[in-house]
């Protein structure tokens, strides 16, 4: 509202009013040659107008700026997808659920501890089973606390044995708050052999992928998760199932012409 006024303000010095005085002619001259009673007069001018005659302009002009900052935002993210289009779809260190081959992929960025991450889980799995060209690529990113870190440590780990997909999925069912008896019983429960999991969770080759998944993560936007990427579009939040179909669907179309 205030930067609003000052807009008006500056407009109505620019071209002005008829019965209010300013110090000079020049349409140059700052607004600050406004006396004070001038600035008054105007301001409540302004105020009822959009107060109590018009206050549908203050939401036609947020509306516009809401859609400047969308057009501004979506503009940054097909750059952020363009400059690091290798690091987010073709990183072969990464996970990789569904159909390897799918004709759409859909990317993650999620924390094991993020709740709003378990809200969408179920949408993902069921999104994975009822369409089979959806290659689904997990980027752990671990910014929840330490036991985020170790929960991504032991998923990037259970890699070796072949159990990522299932390990993940299990830990992402768990409600209650992870530590590494949670996590080290989840990984017994789909039937990972721990000890291994634990000496292969101090490889350097764990830890580094990880940090690469946060710089990246840093360089495309990612300010919080989940955070998925369907297409050449961002999409933050937990996404409900028809939401995320309707994103996959649009983004097939859009391949194909």
């Amino acid at each position: 509202m205030r930067y609003l006024t000052r807009a008006i303000i500056t407009a109505l010095f620019l071209f002005p009013l008829s019965g209010f005085a300013s110090t000079t002619n020049s349409p140059t001259t700052s607004a600050l040659t406004f006396s004070d009673n001038d600035r008054a007069a105007i301001e409540s001018i302004i105020k009822d107008y959009l107060v109590n005659k018009h206050p549908e302009v203050l939401k036609e002009a947020y509306d516009e700026l809401q859609r400047r900052e969308q057009n501004s935002a979506d503009l940054k993210s097909k750059q952020a997808l363009a400059d690091q289009k290798e690091k987010i779809f073709s990183d072969s260190n990464t996970p990789v659920g569904g159909n390897p081959q799918g004709d759409v992929t859909v990317v993650e960025f999620f924390d094991f501890q993020c709740g709003y991450c378990k809200m969408a889980e179920p949408s993902i799995e069921k999104l994975i089973n009822d369409d089979k060209g959806v290659k689904f690529i997990y980027k752990d990113f671990p910014i929840l606390g330490t036991a985020s870190v170790t929960a991504a440590e032991a998923a990037l780990a259970s890699i070796k044995q072949n159990k990522y997909i299932a390990f993940h999925d299990a830990l992402m069912s768990r409600k209650e708050h992870l530590t590494e008896e949670v996590i080290y019983e989840t990984a017994k429960n789909v039937g990972l052999n721990v000890e291994k999991l634990k000496k292969d969770m101090s490889d350097s080759a764990i830890s580094k992928q990880i940090e690469k998944n946060i710089q990246l993560g840093s360089e495309v936007g990612v300010r919080g998760t989940p955070l998925f990427i369907i297409g050449d579009k961002f999409f933050p939040g937990a996404m409900q199932y028809d939401e995320m179909n309707k994103a996959v669907k649009d983004a097939r179309a859009e391949e194909k012409k």
